[in-house]
């Protein structure tokens, strides 16, 4: 896990533009989109174990684009939780997968629903000359 470590707001830098597509008025001249940016090299609180996580699955610069509602205040707060959530997926460790083999009891049914399956296609054959 990343230790319950959280992308502070103070390192994320914050672009607002214009939000495209049709709305009027409102939509043409206010700023409310919004382009977060983390920067992993950066930052001073991240821990280096949790860098180098994030850093192999997302790259040096995280960004999340949010123009989801009218209101830029909002829009932001999406943002944040977005890529604060990126951050955290991309930290977890995953736990190894380890092997194992089938049931007998799997097996068993695996192969009798196979030769059922051959019947049914079987049947739908056209009937021959040894028939």
């Amino acid at each position: 896990m990343n230790g319950g470590w959280q992308v502070p707001e103070n390192e994320i830098e914050f672009r607002f533009v214009a939000s495209g597509g049709p709305g009027g008025q409102h939509a043409n001249r206010a700023n409310t989109k919004v382009d977060a940016t983390f920067r992993l090299d950066a930052s001073t609180t991240m821990p280096d174990e949790l860098r180098e996580r994030v850093r192999s699955r997302l790259g040096d610069v995280v960004r999340v684009t949010v123009d989801d509602e009218r209101s830029q205040f909002r829009n932001r707060e999406i943002a944040v939780e977005r890529l604060r959530g990126r951050v955290r997926n991309a930290g977890t460790v995953e736990k190894a997968r380890r092997a194992t083999t089938p049931t007998k009891g799997s097996q068993r049914r695996r192969v009798e629903a196979k030769r059922r399956r051959g019947d049914v296609k079987r049947a739908r054959r056209r009937p021959g000359t040894d028939d």
